[in-house]
């Protein structure tokens, strides 16, 4: 439950005339399934290849688990509620594929589903959109076993899930998205294996990478199919990529960078092709053979919406002998044909993840979307900040994640006026959470999660963001 005792955030909103966000902008949070849910073996789930990475020892800090996470499970009405409290317009959470297709074939499990159609009846009852999020990492470990997404099967795997889910809850959801931030599930978790499931080979990357895709496109279809009416688009996670310098070899590292995190997708999500230098570039990684005739145009079926996660900017350069090795997704195993980039820091302010804080970086990002590939709405389905945060008589005043969200809606408030047609943001996250590799150690949300007994404390950054929504727009300065 919530502290109603949490007062109000003072500083950053003031009676100012606000910059005002556009009629019907949609103001939201967002998480995942295997982050929050907890009942990991209850009501006929079965493992996802996060159950089995997360229980594998040495693959997780502290050997910390989503079994129990946040107990969401459990705590569904009173988290509603909360959301109720602090106003949000639309929730953007995941369904479990486990949960509702153990073994990730065959027939719905009706209670997994009865789960998700309880969430949405409370989420509309309070006045709340909600935003189905297909596919939040947590494959069915069964179809992990016979290839996971390096293997053709399981795009047409994710397609039959996508059709359960559509019957049993399309008739109350209007926007979903079929995956988010596939460059993750692939890179992190075939390339550099330090995501589930753990493998690391570029050129099973690379195909994780194009059935994903597959996936998407198919299941963009069966959505079609089965709810014409539905708004559908996929999430992609963007970054800037910045060349440290204007030598030739930096200006190059930039845009492999580029082509591998971003264009990678979007090309084959928008223009239905991959860039032909980026095939360059993996040509001693993958042929393509794994690329038939059609795949393209599938991955392209037209859509409704782009979500665009946001979280920082890349500044990269040509590897110099005996470099450190780079941690965690900037490892050069991440970034299959380009080990010989390394990544730069500028000695600006991060965050608790290590990630450079830079807001115009997003400006860049949603312009770039919109003039260099669609005119389609987009959304910031992702946008936040870990900070180590502290209790202090029944209050979290988190400081730097209300500065970090404060300086993000004015760069999203930016982009509108450049002519983005921006629609909606979701804040990353509601509460804190398992934060996957980094298991409980590094917390994301604006509420407060005491993980022995379960309260839940809005943070000031939350009490911020109510204002927020509240006014429909930040102070001016």
């Amino acid at each position: 439950m919530s502290n109603p005792a949490t007062p109000p955030a003072v500083g950053v909103l003031d009676d100012r005339p606000p910059l005002t966000f556009p009629p019907g902008f949609l103001w939201g949070a967002a998480t995942a399934a295997y982050q929050i849910e907890g009942a990991a073996a209850e009501g006929g789930r079965t493992p996802s290849i996060w159950d089995t990475f997360s229980h594998t020892p040495g693959r997780v800090v502290a050997g910390h688990t989503g079994d129990v996470a946040c107990d969401h499970y459990h705590r569904l009405s009173s988290d509603v509620a909360l959301m109720a409290e602090l106003g949000l317009r639309s929730y953007r959470f995941s369904v479990s594929w486990p949960r509702v297709q153990p073994g990730g074939a065959g027939p719905a499990n009706a209670e997994g589903l009865d789960f998700y159609s309880r969430l949405v009846d409370e989420l509309l009852a309070h006045g709340i959109e909600p935003w189905l999020t297909l596919y939040h990492w947590d494959l069915p470990q069964p179809l992990e076993d016979v290839g996971g997404w390096p293997a053709r099967d399981t795009a047409a795997r994710f397609a039959d899930y996508t059709t359960l889910v559509a019957d049993a809850l399309g008739d109350r959801v209007r926007y979903w998205t079929t995956l988010n931030e596939p460059w993750c599930s692939a890179f992190l978790g075939y390339g550099s294996g330090v995501h589930a499931p753990g493998r690391s080979d570029g050129a099973d990357a690379v195909r994780a990478g194009h059935h994903l895709m597959l996936g998407h496109g198919l299941a963009v279809q069966a959505l079609r199919a089965a709810r014409p009416a539905a708004e559908v688009g996929v999430t992609v996670n963007l970054y800037p990529v910045t060349p440290a310098s204007d030598a030739p070899a930096d200006v190059d590292a930039a845009r492999r960078i580029d082509g591998l995190a971003n264009r990678f997708f979007l090309d084959p999500l928008l223009r239905g092709s991959y860039p032909a230098d980026l095939m360059a570039d993996l040509a001693g990684v993958t042929d393509f053979g794994h690329v038939r005739d059609g795949d393209l145009a599938t991955i392209a079926t037209p859509l409704d919406l782009v979500g665009v996660n946001y979280y920082s900017r890349h500044v990269v350069a040509a590897a110099v002998e005996g470099a450190e090795p780079e941690p965690y997704w900037r490892s050069p195993s991440c970034w299959p044909g380009s080990e010989d980039v390394r990544f730069v820091t500028r000695g600006v302010p991060v965050t608790d993840m290590n990630w450079e804080i830079d807001a115009p970086g997003l400006v860049e990002t949603l312009r770039r979307v919109h003039e260099e590939y669609t005119d389609l709405p987009l959304y910031v389905t992702e946008n936040g900040s870990a900070f180590v945060d502290s209790v202090v008589d029944g209050r979290v005043d988190d400081a730097d994640r209300l500065a970090y969200f404060d300086a993000h809606l004015r760069a999203a408030h930016e982009a509108i006026e450049a002519g983005v047609p921006l629609r909606g943001y979701f804040a990353w996250s509601l509460m804190d959470n398992f934060e996957w590799a980094w298991g409980y150690t590094k917390r994301f949300g604006m509420v407060y999660v005491d993980y022995d007994s379960q309260v839940r404390i809005p943070k000031s950054s939350a009490r911020w963001y109510a204002e927020v929504i509240r006014r429909n727009g930040l102070a001016a300065q």
